[in-house]
């Protein structure tokens, strides 16, 4: 896939808040997909500074596995809440950048417009790939909602300061602890929604992102006792 960079990676705290202030103006938050072919999930495992990124292509509606790439690289931009995207971008844009199959719809293990800037690392990949992107977070961020009835394919909104929707939260089986869902780019909300629970598959987490963690964290395993790590397709 072509990655569309129109930063430098090695910036200050500072100057990522203001790379996030530009990618803001670029993210397209609207848009609606036909049926997807290929959905991707992106995710990204820490040793201590060493990152294992996974992108994992699956068939839609089936969601079977086309098409896995892992890539491992040191990084040095610290973890601040609200950054993460410059932690783990790079070296998941060098994943995407080898893939063989080129996804529909990509779903990130982040925020979207649910960031305090409205510039998740959802809306980075989405952007730097120009293709949809949800953000799929597992736990808040930024934002106040009312927790949504139990039930599976319940929703409440996810609102900023202001009231403002920001995102969905979303009840992907019953009884368990929703996910937190909102725009990465050139989609809108309501669909973000359907697709999310269209590629569950039983899991509280969407195949496409719950496929990128366990790869994500057997390849660190891999690393920490000393293995390979490889590139799967």
């Amino acid at each position: 896939m072509q990655i569309r960079y129109f930063h430098s990676w090695d910036v200050t705290p500072g100057e990522a808040i203001q790379i996030q202030q530009q990618l803001r103006a670029r993210v397209i938050p609207h848009g609606r997909i036909e049926t997807p072919r290929l959905v991707a999930g992106a995710d990204v495992a820490f040793r201590s500074d060493t990152a294992y990124a996974v992108v994992v292509v699956l068939a839609f509606p089936s969601l079977q596995i086309v098409e896995t790439v892992v890539q491992k690289e040191q990084v040095s931009f610290p973890y601040i809440p609200g950054l993460l995207a410059f932690r783990e971008t790079p070296v998941l844009a060098q994943a995407f950048s080898q893939l063989k199959h080129t996804p529909d719809l990509i779903f990130v293990d982040g925020q979207g417009l649910a960031h305090p800037r409205a510039a998740g690392i959802a809306c980075h990949i989405g952007v730097l790939l120009d293709r949809p992107t949800i953000g799929c977070a597992k736990s808040l961020l930024f934002g106040t909602y009312k927790e949504p009835k139990p039930a599976r394919e319940s929703v409440s909104d996810l609102c900023d300061d202001d009231g403002r929707v920001i995102g969905a939260v979303v009840r992907t089986r019953d009884g368990v602890q929703p996910v937190f869902v909102s725009i990465g780019h050139k989609i809108d909300l309501a669909q973000a929604i359907e697709l999310t629970l269209a590629c569950g598959k039983g899991y509280r987490i969407p195949e496409p992102t719950r496929q990128a963690d366990l790869l994500a964290e057997h390849a660190k395993r891999e690393g920490e006792s000393g293995g390979q790590c490889n590139m799967f397709s």
